[in-house]
Order: structure tokens, then C-alpha cells, then sequence
């Protein structure tokens, strides 16, 4: 897959191209359908299929203050869309200036000025241009008008809950890493770089992994959680804390996992914890004893929701 940082970066010669537009944040089952949409009708059509998408996000661009929780990073989220087979990339840098051309002005200089659209293919409630302007309808005359098609995208539904960002990231605050997995179609995940904690962990038999995470990092909520440790290649079972350890009188919010039948050093690593259930929320305990044979129940329930026996 090919990656473009704005839309001026199309290069000369680029053909015809079947374009897709979105923030896209999570890559979620609603998000997959639209961008596959675009996939198909490219193959079908002989042509590369575009994602066009932005950073920051524009909310936080237009409303300061008000960035929403991110579900995927931008190096996530390309990954995610390569594997949707995606031709190009396109991050376009969301400016207040970007922010405030015109509906027409957004499909002028962008889908038929640099990336040539044949296509566009968005979600029935996509919004474009100042203010949000701009609609499918719009979009749709304007295609007319300057020689491409669109086809609008139906959102994805189950249950009565419509698949969006939104959605996910309320069921993460939540805590609720099992109905945020059926929405994205995986564990939610929370990657970052394992620093020094107070290693209070350690003296109680559970060394944790503390984990960095980048600003406004969609972290779920505060409570016990059975996980994945992703290194690389390597999956490893893990008994996640996320909360200010109110045992200890904690003050600072942190993620913390312990590594079940691990032993090594993992500072300084960048890694990340694919959340598969709540255990159990945060408690305060009134011992040391009580508050270790709690981990060892976390640790056994860990093990029985990843399907993963002791170590010999």
C-alpha cells in the first residue's frame, strides 16, 4: 500500500481512482464494509482503490478541547486498512484552514483536481466541507457536475445499535471490551511504551508491565481485565490493572499488566494489550494478603477466558 501525506502529494500521471473518505478512527465492521465497498468496485473497475482520511481529528481542529477518546493511532490504523487491500493511503493534515474550504471547493481540489476520482464511495451519513456543509446529495450533484459516481455506503447495524466510533469508544470508557470487540470485529487495543512504575508489583509476586500511552489513547475503564500481551510476533497472556491502585492511596491513573509465566524485562519496549473481558472492577482492600489472593484470582480467571493452562 502506498502512503501519501496530503493530497498534493498525488504524483503526476495519477489515473482514475476509486476514492473513499473518512476519519475512520477504529477501523470498525461499519468502517470495513464502506472501505471494502470501495475495494471491490475497484477491482471491478480496473482501478486503485483510495482511502482518504485525517489527522488530528477534525473535532479537535474545528472545536478545541473537544478531541475525542482515539481508538487506533495512524500507524494502526494504516496497518488495519492495508489489510482491507487498499491501494493508497491518503492522511490528509486537517488544518483550521483545510477546515474552512467549501463543499465544492473539497471535491474540486481533491477528488477531481489531484486524486481523479471515477468513484467515491462514502457512508450514507457522511458530512464534507465547512461547517459539514455537504452531504451525499451534494456529493452526488457535484459528481454529476464534474464526471464521477457515487455510491453511498448503508451504515452497519446489529441489534438496533448502529456500528460507529462513538459507540466503541463508550463501550471502552465503560469497560465493556466485549461489546467494543463486536463492533470492531477484534479486541480493542492500547498500545505504548513500558516505563518504571512504582515496581510495588514485584515485591508482591507480580511484576506488572506500566504502560505509556499517547494523548487522548482510548483507555477502557477502570478495572481488572483478561488481555493479550502483543510484542511483535509473540502473544502472551496478561492480568491487566487499569485504575490509581486505591489499596495503595494511588493518585495517578495507570495500565498495568502482569505477564502470566513470563520472566524478563520488558522497559523500554513498545507494545501493546488487546483487551478481551472485564474480570472485575477496581477494589480497595483492607490487606496486603487479601489484596494478593485477589491477583491470584484474577491471574486463574485470566487464564480461563484465553484458554491457557500453567506453565509445568
Amino acid at each position: 500500500m502506498h502512503r501519501w501525506r496530503g493530497y498534493e502529494a498525488a504524483p503526476r500521471g495519477w489515473g482514475r481512482s476509486v476514492v473513499t473518505i473518512g476519519v475512520f478512527d477504529g477501523v470498525h465492521m461499519g468502517h470495513q464494509a464502506t472501505i471494502g465497498h470501495a475495494v471491490e468496485r475497484a477491482k471491478g473497475l480496473g482501478l486503485p482503490s483510495l482511502v482518504l482520511t485525517f489527522d488530528p481529528h477534525p473535532s479537535e481542529v474545528v472545536r478545541p478541547g473537544s478531541h475525542p477518546a482515539v481508538l487506533t493511532g495512524q500507524l494502526r490504523k494504516a496497518e488495519l486498512i492495508e489489510q482491507l487491500g487498499v491501494h493508497v493511503l491518503c492522511v490528509q493534515p486537517f488544518t483550521l484552514d483545510f477546515s474552512r474550504l467549501s463543499a465544492e471547493q473539497f471535491v474540486h481540489d481533491m477528488l477531481v483536481e489531484h486524486m481523479h476520482a471515477a468513484l467515491v464511495v462514502v457512508g450514507e451519513n457522511f458530512r464534507f466541507g465547512h461547517k459539514a456543509a455537504g452531504d451525499v446529495e451534494l456529493l452526488t450533484k457535484l459528481g454529476r457536475t464534474f464526471g464521477f459516481a457515487v455510491e453511498p455506503s448503508p451504515l452497519v447495524t446489529a441489534d438496533g445499535v448502529i456500528f460507529s466510533s462513538t459507540y466503541v469508544r463508550a463501550c471502552v470508557d465503560a469497560g465493556d471490551v466485549t461489546a467494543a470487540a463486536q463492533v470492531l470485529g477484534r479486541p480493542h487495543r492500547v498500545e505504548g511504551v513500558v516505563v518504571r512504575g512504582d515496581q510495588r508489583g514485584r515485591t508482591l509476586g507480580f511484576p506488572t508491565a506500566n504502560l505509556m500511552t499517547a494523548r487522548f489513547t482510548a483507555i477502557p475503564g477502570d478495572g481488572i481485565y483478561a488481555a493479550w500481551l502483543v510484542r511483535g510476533a509473540e502473544r502472551l497472556p496478561a492480568a491487566v490493572s487499569i485504575g490509581t491502585n486505591p489499596t495503595f492511596s494511588g493518585q495517578e491513573r495507570r495500565l498495568e499488566g502482569y505477564i502470566l509465566d513470563f520472566d524478563g524485562d520488558l522497559y523500554g519496549e513498545r507494545l501493546a494489550f488487546d483487551f478481551v473481558a472485564h474480570l472485575r472492577p477496581q477494589l480497595k482492600f483492607t490487606d496486603v494478603d487479601d489484596l494478593v489472593r485477589a491477583i491470584e484470582d484474577d491471574v486463574e480467571r485470566t487464564r480461563a477466558v484465553l484458554g491457557v493452562s500453567a506453565s509445568s
